[in-house]
């Protein structure tokens, strides 16, 4: 709908379905929250997510590989339908402020709780996905090769690009090195 030279967004979209047994207190998000502490890690994502890569299958994809599954890269239309219309609308709205305008800090910091909290219920939806779709343990291959297989099928495109391969490194450098117990599904 246009207004003048204005465009005003169609909000007449349905509300998504979500299961009602969904658990955001879950193995991933346990792990998600344990591999944000590390500074290369955050540093690293939010590069990649600047590239057009999504942090969430950039955390599937590493947990999976800690926990000895491979990532097909494959997930269930509710995440990334969460992920388009919520989170990343969060994501859009919280990065459409500016930054350094005093009046609009309460604003940002809000909305930036909010995607926090979208981020987290589209890792419930993508465990649950996880869960049913990779029940096997994968013993082809060795710990390294499964952790850079994973994070490389979590690229939005193929091939993965050199300064990508660089953040994927540090990432995988950074999974070789994670302590056992905070991943385990």
């Amino acid at each position: 709908m246009s207004v003048g030279s204005a465009t005003i967004p169609d909000f007449s979209t349905s509300p998504l379905e979500l299961p009602e047994d969904l658990e955001p207190e879950n193995p991933l998000w346990r792990f998600a929250l344990a591999f944000w502490k590390y500074p290369d890690v955050q540093t690293s994502c939010l590069a990649l997510q600047d590239q057009g890569w999504s942090v969430t299958r950039i955390l599937s994809a590493a947990w999976l590989a800690l926990s000895e599954r491979a990532f097909t890269g494959v997930e269930d239309a509710t995440v990334t339908e969460w992920r388009d219309r919520v989170t990343g609308a969060l994501r859009r709205a919280r990065k459409s402020l500016p930054r350094d305008a005093d009046n609009c800090q309460k604003l940002r910091t809000g909305i930036a709780s909010l995607e926090l909290e979208a981020e987290q219920i589209e890792l419930a939806l993508s465990w649950r996905t996880l869960m049913t779709n990779n029940p096997e343990h994968n013993d082809m291959q060795g710990r390294d090769t499964l952790i850079i297989s994973n994070l490389v099928a979590a690229a939005p495109t193929s091939p993965v690009d050199d300064s990508a391969r660089l953040l994927l490194n540090t990432l995988a450098d950074t999974l070789a090195h994670f302590p056992k117990g905070d991943h385990q599904p």
